[in-house]
């Protein structure tokens, strides 16, 4: 129980990827940490695969503050969640507090949304590889990247990496 009385955040929106969501959840939990799903308003979404999440809270019910990092999964739903101007500022907030700040495939749109992206190493699924370059992303073609208190990853088959590199990140804490 190596995370035990840390608390992290996780966003969902319609068409999440399933296993981008749950794998972390599920991996985060075991280690002992607390985790609150949050949504853009409905109170279950479906995932891309078909399954689904039961939301915790709406974006607007949630204070940074509180949490010791955050999980945005990819699939469909970063689409909507960056429109959403309480996503951007929470994401903007546990960045610049230092908190580990992880994001896998297509959930790369929500950090250059929030513009907080410029001049830093992250990767993503290759479709948004153009995206987040002229956001001013340094891209890799790694299975997670870490730079600071970023963690960034491509797709599901790069979940192991992504979990390993942010349980390490979430066990040493803010970055400064």
């Amino acid at each position: 129980m190596s995370l035990k009385g840390k608390k992290v955040l996780f966003f969902a929106g319609p068409l999440y990827e399933d296993l981008e969501l749950w794998y972390p959840k599920i991996r985060l939990e075991e280690e002992g940490a607390a985790t609150t799903v949050a949504g853009l308003g409905e109170k279950t979404y479906q995932g891309k695969r078909g399954y689904p999440v039961v939301v915790d809270a709406d974006v607007d019910q949630v204070d940074a503050a509180v949490f010791d990092g955050l999980v945005i999964p990819g699939g469909f739903a970063p689409d909507q969640l960056r429109r959403s101007d309480k996503v951007l500022r929470l994401t903007r907030e546990i960045y610049l507090a230092g908190k580990p700040l992880a994001f896998i495939c297509h959930a790369g749109w929500v950090p250059i949304s929030a513009k907080i992206l410029k001049g830093k190493r992250a990767t993503s699924v290759r479709a948004i590889k153009d995206d987040m370059e002229n956001a001013g992303v340094i891209w890799e073609d790694a299975a997670v990247v870490v730079d600071g208190n970023l963690i960034s990853s491509r797709t599901p088959a790069d979940l192991p990496d992504f979990c390993k590199a942010l349980i390490a990140a979430l066990r040493q804490g803010p970055q400064d």
